[in-house]
Order: C-alpha cells, then sequence, then structure tokens
C-alpha cells in the first residue's frame, strides 16, 4: 500500500494470481481499518496544499507521469497479461490508452474557465470560478485494470483534488505499478493514496460515509454500484458510476453482413468478452442470418485461447472461476430452451488450459427472449445472434434492456443510421465503428449503466465545484 508518500509494509497478505495458469505472481497487503484512516488523513491533509497549485504545475506532472507510463509500456503491459489474462497485443493497447489520459488531461488541466456573468445593477458583477470537490475515493475494476486508472485519476489530479483509489482486489499489482509511476513523477505525499485489500466493503463504506470524501468514482458492476449509490447519496457525495451494460449491435439489410460479422468479432472477443461495452444482443435481418452466421462462426472457430504471453494467442483466460460458471450457464439455458451452439459452447481443458479459466469463443444463433442471455449482461466469448424483420422491431429489441451504455450500428445508409442513432437509448454509439471510445470523447451511460462521463471535456467537470462570486462595487 502507498500512503502519504511510503510504500507500508508488515501487514497480513493475500495472494495474486494468473488466470491463465492459476499460479501465485504475487502478495500484496490486507489494509487494516487504521490504514484506511490513514490514507483519509493523509489525503485530507494534502488537500489543503495541493488546491493551491497552479493549473501549469499540475500538468507538469501529469506530463511527466505520461512520459514515464510510455517508457515502461513493455514492462506494464507484461504485468497486466500475467495479472488479468488478455493477450500482450491487447495489454500494449491498454497502457497506450491509458497513458492517453494523462496527456488529455494534462492539457485539459491548463482550461478550467470561469466565466464573468453581466448583472442586471450596475454596482454588481458576477465572477463564476471552478473549484476542486476535495479528496476522491476512487474504485477500478479488473478487466482494464490500468487504463481506468489514469481515467479517473488524470481529471482529479488535474482538477486539483487528492486522491485514494482501491483496485479490484484481482488487479493490484497493476495499481501498484502505477503508483510508482505516479511517485517517480514527483507528486506530493498524501495527494494519490493506494489501499489494496481482499474483501472490499470496508473501503467502499469509507469512501461513502466518512466526511472527508467529497467525491465517490466508481466503475464496476450495477448491483454494487447501486449500494454505493444508496448510502454515498445518503451522505450527500459527488459521485460517478460506469456500470454494467448489455450493448446492442444491428446489422441493418442495407450494410454487408460480412464486414459487420468482422468488426462484431473482434470486439465482441476483445477481453474475452470481459468489456462493458461488449455486444451482448446481435440483430441481424433475416435475410443476411446466413451468411452473417457463417462469417462470424468462421472467426470465432479461429480464435486461440491460451496463455497471453504465447505467440499467436487470440483470446485469453476468464477472469476467475465464477465467471466460467456465469458464461457457461447462460450458454446451456439458452440450449435447453432451443438455441443452437454454432461453435464453442464450452470450458476448454485441453492443450495445456486446464489450470486456468477459459471457455471457447462462442457463437449462438435462434436466441429469444425467453433465454437468460438475452437479459442479463455475459462478461464472457459468446455471441448471441437474433433475428428481426423490421427497423421498428429491431430498434424496440435493443431499448428492451434496463441498460444503456454501448451500442452498435452497421449500416450503408445515412437515414437510417441516423434514425437509429437518435432513437437508441444508449450513450455511446459506434455507427460502423467498433471502437467508439477515445480519451477526448465523453464516456458514459445511461439508465442502469451510470452516472456522469469520463474523458472528454465532461470528464474534469465531475471532480469541480463551481463557485459564484457577487460583487457590489
Amino acid at each position: 500500500m502507498y500512503i502519504n508518500g511510503e510504500w507500508l509494509t508488515g501487514r497480513p497478505e493475500f495472494p495474486v494470481t494468473n488466470p491463465a495458469t492459476g499460479e501465485i505472481i504475487g502478495q500484496v497487503p490486507d489494509c487494516t481499518d487504521q490504514d484506511i484512516e490513514a490514507a483519509l488523513s493523509a489525503a485530507d491533509f494534502a488537500f489543503r496544499d495541493w488546491r493551491k497549485t497552479t493549473a501549469y504545475e499540475r500538468s507538469q506532472l501529469l506530463y511527466r507521469a505520461w512520459e514515464l507510463m510510455l517508457r515502461q509500456k513493455r514492462q506494464l503491459a507484461e504485468l497486466m497479461t500475467r495479472e488479468q489474462g488478455k493477450p500482450l497485443k491487447a495489454s500494449l493497447n491498454e497502457v497506450q490508452y491509458g497513458a492517453d489520459f494523462l496527456l488529455w488531461f494534462a492539457e485539459e488541466a491548463k482550461r478550467m474557465y470561469g466565466q464573468a456573468i453581466p448583472s442586471a445593477r450596475e454596482n454588481q458583477r458576477f465572477l463564476v470560478q471552478k473549484a476542486p470537490v476535495g479528496v476522491v475515493g476512487a474504485i477500478t475494476p479488473w478487466n482494464y485494470p490500468i487504463s481506468m486508472i489514469t481515467r479517473k485519476l488524470a481529471p482529479a489530479l488535474a482538477a486539483g483534488c487528492t486522491v485514494i483509489l482501491k483496485p479490484a482486489e484481482s488487479t493490484p499489482l497493476c495499481a501498484k505499478a502505477m503508483m510508482e509511476i505516479f511517485a517517480e513523477a514527483g507528486f506530493p505525499p498524501g495527494v494519490i493514496n493506494l489501499l489494496t485489500v481482499q474483501n472490499p466493503a470496508r473501503v467502499g463504506e469509507a469512501f461513502c460515509t466518512d466526511p472527508r470524501i467529497r467525491k465517490l468514482t466508481f466503475t464496476g458492476s450495477t448491483p454494487v454500484g447501486k449500494e454505493l449509490n444508496a448510502l454515498a447519496a445518503a451522505n450527500i457525495k459527488r459521485v460517478s458510476m460506469e456500470l454494467g451494460g448489455h450493448a446492442p449491435a444491428i446489422v441493418f439489410p442495407d450494410a454487408d453482413p460480412v464486414h459487420a460479422a468482422k468488426g462484431l468479432s473482434l470486439v465482441k472477443f476483445l477481453n474475452t468478452g470481459q468489456a462493458c461495452i461488449s455486444p451482448n444482443r446481435i440483430f441481424v435481418h433475416e435475410d443476411h442470418l446466413e451468411p452473417f452466421i457463417r462469417e462470424l462462426t468462421n472467426r470465432a472457430s479461429r480464435l486461440v485461447a491460451g496463455n497471453g504471453m504465447s505467440e499467436g494467442t487470440g483470446v485469453g483466460p476468464l477472469i476467475n472461476e465464477l465467471a466460467i460458471q456465469k458464461v457457461d450457464s447462460q450458454v446451456k439455458d439458452a440450449v435447453s430452451r432451443g438455441a443452437k451452439i454454432e461453435t464453442g459452447g464450452e470450458r476448454l481443458m485441453e492443450r495445456g488450459l486446464s489450470d486456468g479459466y477459459f471457455y471457447a469463443p462462442t457463437v449462438l444463433s435462434g436466441i429469444t427472449p425467453a433465454m437468460k442471455i438475452y437479459r442479463e449482461e455475459t462478461f464472457g466469448p459468446v455471441a448471441p445472434v437474433i433475428t428481426y424483420r423490421s427497423e421498428d422491431d429491431v430498434i424496440a429489441m435493443a431499448n428492451d434492456t434496463d441498460y444503456g451504455l454501448a451500442a452498435y450500428i452497421y449500416s450503408n445508409n445515412l437515414a437510417t443510421a441516423m434514425r437509429a442513432f437518435e432513437a437508441l437509448d444508449f450513450g455511446i454509439i459506434g455507427i460502423n465503428d467498433i471502437n467508439p471510445t477515445s480519451a477526448a470523447a465523453p464516456f458514459g451511460g445511461m439508465k442502469n449503466s451510470g452516472l456522469g462521463r469520463e474523458g472528454a471535456q465532461e470528464g474534469i467537470e465531475e471532480y469541480l465545484e463551481t463557485k459564484l462570486g457577487g460583487f457590489a462595487i
């Protein structure tokens, strides 16, 4: 753990394992209640001076962290692959994406503009100023264990907030590596703090109830997000929530089904399907079903599952045994209700995979609303295909979910694409685009997929208060 500029040891530890092999790759401290209090005190005390620093000082430190992160890109990616399981190429892409947030918010730090507002009174002037919200409690997930740290910490630090980070218990080593970068970059003691914990409930409760924490930012499951949001609301905390998704992908009749299958196979099996923006319901017009299924099945069946450090690996392991069980139960439920397995549909145990959590890339056809996979987020390498007849029907089916994070459209007709873009109740929509994300673009969802936005200009606003000064002269 890293508190007030010091690395703390001498606590009980818990192991960190490689999901591809089951081997223990490290040990991290399991924080005590005293450690939580120490982090809260350090961040609160450091905020008094950190908020007074200039935007240019904060920007320079973020630039320095960006440089260090890029210099260590390969080492960070290899650590991520060992700890989280994704193929090394995907880890390298994530480190770059994570570094982008440091660069973007190093620049945004200098653009926290206020304004002057005309008054109806001759002797009055209104000035609006932006001020940091205060100490931030940040909770990050295991599926993107580095980029989710920078997506939260970079805007918070740029705004002048201090931060306590609680990473996922499955991937604390990536968080430790990032703390080392921030420390080397020169951030003052107490500005950034790291708590590692095996049972995260105690830290989450402290973030939501302690008056020194003024803002909670959380990425994780919707059920946990709802609990934290309720607790934070009772204590009038600012919150940002990036929660689950159940993304639809619509292949319209005017689209090339083979081209759509190629793109959706790339995004569906990215990170073994363990992404909140992963397409979970793929709607294909009944006239194009056959060529679409053929291409998607062909691509899924060619993906090689294995250790992410091995050359040629196309899909890594799931994070743990519970994830395997959830995916398998959804597949079995769908098959029992009439779905057809086009490829996959089983846990992989051969070719040295028995010690990890591997599930075959799977394509299911014949999906209906009666199946669990139609309603529940999968978070695994399963592509369920659903047919439709009319544009109105498919828009209604796509919106028929409590989630509202991401959606995808394939269409070669501008009018069709625009109608769908405006009709879909989702915060992020890719139109012939499987990667509608960037540090420069707002990321976030509607409905049960969350509150607030990360990245872009909106990202720093989440960590700022608006102060009005009325001057009588």
